[in-house]
């Protein structure tokens, strides 16, 4: 075998942010007070929603899966990130880069069915509101959330499988922060077209099928909608929906953008930039997004802040 003189790869060097050399502490500083305040954003989002009773409704189960969902993918790429950056050698063994690949594969993929769910609870309070709350009672939640993780763990382990059955014999250098599936795939030896192929219709599955669902369901929202006779009523019941919009198009614009383009059209540099805004400023954003400008969740945290400080005086 042409292989059998090679030294097999046995760990990864990132290269993510090689070219910022002289702003590597600055970056530090800056993605840490942003992870900070994020963890601590969703830690509220989440305790509020579990503290007060009036949050406890199918949208408001949604959103705090959501925020412990954002909050577990960081926390598999942010902190090795930020210890990174400030590390001579940026390192991670072979297995430690499939490991960090599947659980975040596992967390995405299961964001992306999350979101179609979180559509779907939109569409039955819009559409069919006498029977939300049969519709969505606490066990269909579950089963939703379920089934999306289900979905995210089957896929990412496929995934993973296929792409660290590989050979890697040649270079180790990573050109990203993390062990993402295009970087790690350029530096095998060899691959088959069917592995390139699977892997890009289990991108598809995870992105366009979630996307379809959204897509139908908003159609039957906006028909609904249109149905309501005054202009008020029409915002109101729309504005219920556009913090979800907002989010959609971040999350399937960045991970379309990555995951759905031809690997010859791969840039590692492009890849690095949007990977920080689906991975450090998307989780950031979201919770403000969703919860911080919501009257309904602002009134539930300052019952929650009240009863809290009642109870330490």
């Amino acid at each position: 075998m042409e292989w059998a003189n090679e030294t097999l790869v046995t760990e990864f060097v990132f290269l993510g942010f090689s070219s910022l050399a002289g702003l590597q502490r600055l970056l530090f500083a800056v993605f840490l007070l942003v992870y900070l305040f994020m963890l601590g954003t969703n830690a509220i989002i989440v305790s509020t929603i579990v503290l007060d009773r009036a949050l406890h409704t199918p949208m408001y189960f949604f959103l705090g899966v959501l925020s412990c969902s954002e909050t577990c993918y960081t926390f598999v790429i942010v902190p090795k990130m930020l210890v990174d950056l400030l590390a001579q050698k940026k390192a991670i063994s072979f297995l430690g880069c499939a490991i960090q690949m599947f659980s975040f594969l596992f967390l995405i993929c299961s964001h992306s069915f999350l979101l179609a769910a979180m559509g779907y609870d939109r569409y039955v309070a819009i559409c069919d509101p006498l029977r939300y709350t049969v519709l969505m009672g606490f066990g269909v939640c579950v089963g939703l959330v379920a089934a999306a993780c289900a979905c995210g763990f089957s896929v990412s382990l496929v995934t993973t499988s296929l792409v660290f059955h590989l050979p890697f014999h040649s270079s180790n250098q990573l050109h990203h922060f993390f062990c993402d599936i295009s970087p790690v795939l350029k530096l095998a030896s060899h691959h088959s077209r069917l592995s390139q192929l699977v892997i890009f219709v289990l991108g598809v599955f995870v992105l366009v099928i979630p996307l379809l669902l959204i897509l139908v369901s908003y159609i039957r929202i906006i028909s609904a909608i249109l149905k309501i006779p005054s202009s008020v009523g029409r915002y109101k019941t729309f504005s219920t929906c556009a913090s979800h919009l907002i989010v959609i198009t971040v999350h399937y614009g960045c991970a379309s953008f990555i995951y759905l383009r031809p690997k010859s059209n791969y840039s590692s540099s492009q890849d690095t930039l949007i990977s920080v805004s689906y991975t450090i400023l998307t989780p950031l954003f979201n919770p403000m997004i969703y919860s911080l400008r919501n009257k309904e969740f602002k009134s539930a945290l300052q019952r929650t802040m009240a009863q809290t400080s009642c109870r330490v005086s």
